[in-house]
């Protein structure tokens, strides 16, 4: 072979070899292309999923009341006030109809409890706005509390329909 033609078939070799890097460079290029395109689908539609379960959620959820007839009380003594009573009324707000079930079917229980939270009350600390919130998260605390095993209601307010403090 002559010089002239060694030239070449050398050359030919760099090109073939170039071209060869330059296709799998471009493979490559197409392969992360595509899973680009495939990972971005998803998030889609991921991010469609999460929309509607946020558009579900903030629908407002229907109220479950429990209404409970009022309580007559006599109050813990003080030494201001001795013989105070108090008179009360309670509607209880509860998460589901499951708590609903629950609170009904232990009523006597949960009237025992309240009826103990509220004898333990003084005239003097129920008088004032912050006494009463008190009083309400001590209500939800006290119903929430487990009745029997696997058996716990969750109250999530408390309302008053009558509150009279003689």
């Amino acid at each position: 072979m002559t010089k002239k033609n060694q030239k070449n078939s050398g050359g030919g070799k760099k090109i073939s070899l170039a071209i060869l890097c330059m296709m799998l460079i471009a493979a490559g290029a197409c392969a992360l292309a595509g899973y680009t395109f495939y990972e971005m689908k998803n998030l889609k539609a991921g991010v469609a999923a999460e929309n509607t379960s946020l558009l579900v959620k903030s629908e407002p959820a229907v109220p479950v009341y429990v209404p409970m007839d009022t309580f007559t009380v006599s109050m813990q003594p003080t030494p201001s006030s001795a013989d105070r009573v108090l008179y009360v009324g309670l509607t209880l707000r509860v998460r589901d109809d499951n708590s609903k079930k629950i609170v009904e079917q232990f009523l006597p229980e949960v009237r025992s409890r309240l009826f103990i939270l509220l004898a333990h009350q003084t005239a003097e600390n129920l008088s004032t706005d912050e006494g009463k919130h008190q009083l309400i998260e001590k209500i939800k605390s006290t119903v929430s509390k487990p009745l029997a095993p696997d058996h716990s209601a969750v109250v999530t307010d408390v309302l008053f329909n009558a509150f009279i403090i003689r």
